[in-house]
């Protein structure tokens, strides 16, 4: 395996790790991918971020199609939407975190820009977080949805479900789901004290 390749899948391992070991996601519901040259790596279908290794991923071409390595996510769908939007995207990571989760089961006004701006760094690092419209995990209806949203937000939140991010490579990818699910949390806790206050 190329050293680039290596370290890649390193990082996405890492990631897992930390994203788990810290309760960021659970079991086997989250996933990530990266791109390496023409090929995108995809954490494996029923795979766990606390246990990932090389054996982990699976390799899809520029097609979509599964080309070696374990069943990919179900939600590949939407990985492989991002990086056909733009070649910038390097990677995506979608977990079920769970603030940015309770914040995509609320309503909200601006569903382009769906978490105040209480701090200037979910902006800084991301942009706008859209709330997609909810459809079934893994189903034609959550594609459509959310390749029809698509170029609304800078980062989303599938309702009823979880975030999901885009970045130049892992880490700055990372960072955004990081930020995104503080941002989340400051906004929970802010909503409940503004309504014990009220």
């Amino acid at each position: 395996m190329k050293p680039e390749l290596q370290a890649k899948i390193t990082e996405a391992v890492w990631i897992g790790e930390s994203l788990f070991s810290r309760g960021k996601t659970t079991g086997s519901s989250a996933n990530l991918s990266f791109r390496h040259e023409d090929h995108i790596y995809i954490t494996g279908s029923g795979t766990c971020f606390g246990k990932l290794t090389q054996e982990s991923f699976s390799v899809i071409d520029m097609s979509c199609r599964h080309v070696d390595g374990i069943v990919p996510s179900k939600e590949l769908p939407l990985h492989f939407m991002l990086y056909k939007r733009s070649e910038e995207v390097q990677a995506v990571i979608h977990t079920h975190s769970f603030y940015s989760t309770l914040w995509s089961c609320l309503e909200h006004e601006c569903e382009e820009d769906c978490i105040p701006l209480y701090t200037p760094y979910l902006k800084m690092k991301l942009g706008t977080v859209g709330l997609v419209p909810y459809a079934k995990p893994g189903s034609e209806e959550l594609f459509a949805a959310f390749a029809a949203f698509m170029d609304k937000s800078d980062g989303y939140l599938l309702k009823n479900h979880g975030p999901i991010v885009a970045d130049k490579d892992l880490m700055s990818a990372f960072y955004c789901l990081e930020e995104l699910e503080e941002s989340a949390h400051i906004a929970w806790e802010l909503r409940n004290e503004k309504n014990i206050s009220g």
